[in-house]
C-alpha cells in the first residue's frame, strides 16, 4: 500500500470532496502599499507549499484599514491598483485561489472591495454591502456601498471583470469549490449578503475583515461565525486584520477562524507579532448532503427568488495539488463523545437527563405500577437500570418500583451473575433470579436441537433460544406486576442487527436506550460515577461493569476460557459508531468514510481522545481493517437489519448525530440489497494487501 499512498485517487482529500481553506494576517503598515503587497505575496507563497486551495486576507490589505482620510488620496488609489496588478502577476505560479482587499474607484466613487484572484487572473470584485458609521467606525466618510451592485463590471489594472454582490464563483474541475464573499460588517447586519450568496450555491462564505478588538469582541466573531455557517449551512472563514495596523485608537488582534455547518475547525493565535496562516480543510461534499436532507434550506432559496438564476457564476480552473497532502482537519474518533471535557460533561448531562425524563413521562402515561428489567451484568442493562432508578427517584417513588431479573443462562459468568446481583443489591430494587436453562433445555428437546442430544452445536438457534426466553419471561412478569419491560438493546446494536428479533432483546415496551450508542453508554455510566448521581457503593459497582468486556454470553466458554465476544465477530464498536455517524447522519458514501476512519485512527498518538480515556484502550487500525469491518457495517446496516428497526418500540431520540426510529430519523425498505455500498467501497480503495 505504500507505493500507492501517494498515487491512488483515494489518498487525494480533493477527490473526496474536501477543499484547503486558510486565513492569512500577514504583516501591514498603514498606508504603505509596497510593504502590504509584498506581504500578500509572501502569505500567497507560503499557503502554496501547504497546498492552499482558498486564501483569505483581512479587509482593505493593501492600503491597511485604519488611515481614514488618506483613502481618499489618489496617490494611494493608484498605487493600491498598481499592488493588485502585482499580486495578479504573483499570483499567475501559484496555486491558491486568493481573496484580497483593496478601495477601488468605480466612476466617481470609492468602495471597500474584495478582490478574488487566480492563475494570473482576476477573477471578480465584489463591493462592501454595509458600512459602519457608528461609534469608531466612519466608513460613509470614505466609501459607497455597494448594496445595489449587479450585474456591473470594473476596470481594475486595465481589466474588465465583473463586480457586485451577485458573484459566486466556481471551481469548474473541482465540483464543490463553490464560494462567495462579503466584508466585515455585512456579517453583522440582520440580512447578510454572504447567506444569499449560500442560496446562491455557494458552499464556502469568505469574510475579510478589520474588526478592531475590544473586549468580548473575540467572542462575538465567533458566535457570528458560528451562526452564519449553520443558518447558511456552508463553510464561513473568517479573517480579521492584525500586528500592523494604525494604533491611533484602535487596536488589533489578526483573529481569523474558520466553521462548518456550525462547528468549529480551526482558529488563529491572537496577537501574533508574526504573519500567520489558519489551515483547515472543508468538507464540501458534507455541506452538499445537509442542504439536500434539509427542506428549509430550499424552501429559502425558493422564497428569496432563486438566487441561484440571478446570481452571476463566475467559473474558472483550479491549479489545485493532487495526490495525498495529507488532511488538515480534525476527525472525531468518537461522533458521539466530544473530545473537550466541558462538551463531554455537557453531553453526558444532556443524554442522561432526556432518557430519565422519557422514562419518567411513559411511567406517568401508563400509570404503571413497575418497570421490569433484565439485568445481565453488562453495560445496556447497567445504565437502563441507574436511568430507571434516576426516574424512579425524580418522582418520588420507591427503588422497589424496579423489579430486576438476572437470568443466567448456559454461558453466563460468574463475574457477570455476581455484577448484576451486586448492581440489584446497591440500587435497592426488587430482585430475583430466574433460571432459564431448565427452560431453554426443554425448548431444545421440543424443536430437536443438537444441544439437548449433548451435541457441543452452539448456533443461532441456541443463542436465540436463550435470548427469547428471557424476554418472554419480561413480558410475562411485565403482566403479572402491572409494569412494563424497559428495553436495554442501543443504538449500534440496531444499526448491526444485533439482537433477536421479536420475541428477543429487539422488543420491550419502551426502549430507553433505543437512541444511545455504545462508545457513548460507556461514558454515560462513568459520568454518573464522577458526577455522584448515585451512593459510593454504587458508584463501585458501575465502575467495575464500565471495564466488563462486551459479551453476549449466550456460547459457552471456549476450552481455553475465551468466553463470547461481540467485537471478535461484528467489529469494534468505536469503529461501527465512527461507521454509523457518518452514514446515517451526513450520508457519506463509504469510500469517503474509509478515507474519514483511515485519518481519524491509523495513528493513536495523534489527534485528541476523550477526556480520561483509558491509555490501554487507545487503539489504531490500518486501512485494511477499516475497510473488513466496514464491509461488514455496510452488509449489516444495508442488507440485512433494517427489518429489525422498522418493528422498533418506542424510544427517545437523544443525539443530534441521528436515531434510527422508523418513525423519526430513518426510514427505509426493509427489503433493500446493500449492493450499492459495498460496490462504492470497493471501487474507491487502492490493493490493500
Amino acid at each position: 500500500m505504500a507505493e500507492t499512498a501517494t498515487t491512488h485517487r483515494f489518498f487525494d482529500m480533493h477527490a473526496q470532496g474536501f477543499v484547503r481553506v486558510a486565513t492569512s494576517t500577514p504583516c501591514v503598515r498603514p498606508a504603505d502599499v509596497a510593504s502590504n503587497t509584498a506581504g500578500v505575496i509572501s502569505e500567497a507563497r507560503r499557503a502554496a507549499q501547504s497546498h492552499v486551495d482558498l486564501l483569505v486576507y483581512p479587509e482593505l490589505t493593501l492600503s491597511s484599514y485604519a488611515i481614514d482620510d488618506l483613502h481618499l488620496q489618489a496617490a494611494l488609489l493608484d498605487r493600491v491598483e498598481q499592488g493588485v496588478a502585482e499580486v495578479i502577476e504573483a499570483s499567475r505560479d501559484l496555486a491558491p485561489v486568493l481573496i484580497i482587499g483593496a478601495p477601488l474607484r468605480r466612476g466617481d466613487k470609492i468602495f471597500n472591495c474584495a478582490l478574488v484572484i487566480a492563475g494570473g487572473e482576476l477573477l471578480g470584485v465584489v463591493p462592501k454591502s454595509y458600512l459602519p458609521n457608528y461609534r469608531e467606525f466612519y466608513e460613509k466618510r470614505y466609501f459607497a456601498h455597494g448594496r445595489d451592485c449587479q450585474d456591473l463590471w470594473i476596470a481594475v489594472a486595465g481589466e474588465e471583470v465583473p463586480f457586485g454582490t451577485d458573484l459566486v464563483f466556481a471551481a469548474s474541475n473541482l465540483p464543490g469549490f463553490t464560494f462567495g464573499v462579503e466584508i466585515c460588517e455585512d456579517f453583522w447586519a440582520p440580512y447578510p449578503p454572504g447567506h444569499m450568496a449560500a442560496l446562491a450555491g455557494a458552499r464556502i462564505v469568505c469574510n475579510l475583515s478589520a474588526s478592531p478588538i475590544t473586549i468580548g469582541r473575540a467572542d462575538d466573531r465567533h458566535l457570528h461565525c458560528r451562526s452564519s455557517s449553520s443558518r447558511a449551512m456552508c463553510a464561513y472563514v473568517y479573517s480579521a486584520s492584525g500586528h500592523g495596523e494604525s494604533t491611533t485608537d484602535l487596536a488589533w488582534d489578526g483573529q481569523g477562524v474558520i466553521y462548518e455547518l456550525g462547528g468549529l475547525l480551526g482558529e488563529s493565535t491572537r496577537f501574533d507579532l508574526e504573519p500567520e496562516l489558519c489551515i483547515v480543510d472543508v468538507d464540501t461534499d458534507r455541506i452538499a448532503l445537509e442542504r439536500m436532507r434539509n427542506g428549509t434550506f430550499n424552501d429559502a432559496a425558493e422564497a428569496h427568488g432563486r438566487p441561484e438564476d440571478t446570481f452571476r457564476r463566475v467559473v474558472f480552473e483550479h491549479a489545485c495539488d493532487e495526490g495525498d497532502v495529507g488532511l488538515m482537519r480534525p476527525v472525531r474518533r468518537f461522533p458521539f463523545v466530544p473530545s473537550d471535557p466541558r462538551s463531554l460533561d455537557e453531553d453526558c448531562y444532556e443524554a442522561f437527563n432526556i432518557q430519565v425524563d422519557a422514562l419518567m413521562r411513559r411511567m406517568q402515561a401508563t400509570g404503571t405500577k413497575s418497570l421490569i428489567i433484565g439485568i445481565s451484568g453488562g453495560l445496556d442493562s447497567t445504565h437502563a437500570l441507574i436511568v430507571a432508578a434516576k426516574a424512579c427517584d425524580r418522582l418520588g417513588l420507591p427503588r422497589s418500583t424496579i423489579r430486576g431479573y438476572t437470568m443466567p443462562g448456559f454461558a453466563t459468568s460468574g463475574a457477570t451473575k455476581s455484577n448484576a446481583w451486586k448492581l440489584m443489591e446497591a440500587f435497592g430494587i426488587a430482585a430475583q433470579e430466574i433460571d432459564i436453562r431448565p427452560a431453554a433445555t426443554k425448548m431444545l428437546e421440543d424443536m430437536g436441537h443438537p444441544f439437548s442430544k449433548g451435541e457441543p452445536v452452539y448456533d443461532v438457534t441456541f443463542e436465540n433460544v436463550q435470548a427469547g426466553l428471557r424476554t418472554d419471561y419480561l413480558f410475562r412478569l411485565a403482566g403479572q406486576h402491572s409494569g412494563f419491560v424497559v428495553g436495554t438493546g442501543d443504538l449500534s446494536e440496531l444499526a448491526l442487527g444485533w439482537c433477536t428479533y421479536g420475541v428477543g432483546d429487539h422488543m420491550s415496551h419502551y426502549g430507553v436506550n433505543s437512541g444511545v450508542p455504545k462508545t457513548l453508554i460507556r461514558y454515560l455510566i462513568r459520568w454518573t460515577v464522577e458526577t455522584e448521581q448515585f451512593s459510593p457503593e454504587c458508584s463501585d459497582i458501575l465502575m467495575a461493569v464500565y471495564h466488563t468486556v462486551i459479551s453476549p454470553e449466550l456460547v459457552p466458554a471456549d476450552d481455553e476460557g475465551a468466553i463470547q465476544d461481540t467485537e471478535a465477530h461484528i467489529g469494534p464498536y468505536e469503529l461501527n459508531d465512527f461507521f454509523l455517524h457518518h452514514t446515517i447522519r451526513v450520508g457519506q458514501r463509504p469510500g469517503k468514510i474509509a478515507f474519514l476512519a483511515w485519518h481519524a485512527w491509523k495513528d493513536a498518538s495523534a489527534g485528541a481522545w476523550p477526556a480520561g480515556f483509558p491509555e490501554e484502550r487507545k487503539n489504531e487500525y490500518d486501512l485494511a481493517t477499516i475497510a473488513d469491518w466496514l464491509e461488514g457495517f455496510a452488509k449489516r446496516f444495508f442488507g440485512f437489519s433494517q427489518f429489525k428497526r422498522s418493528a422498533l418500540p418506542n424510544g427517545p431520540k437523544v443525539s443530534s448525530m441521528g436515531a434510527l426510529s422508523p418513525r423519526g430519523d430513518w426510514r427505509a425498505p426493509s427489503d433493500a440489497v446493500a449492493d450499492v455500498w459495498l460496490e462504492d467501497l470497493k471501487n474507491s480503495l487502492p490493493p490493500l494487501d
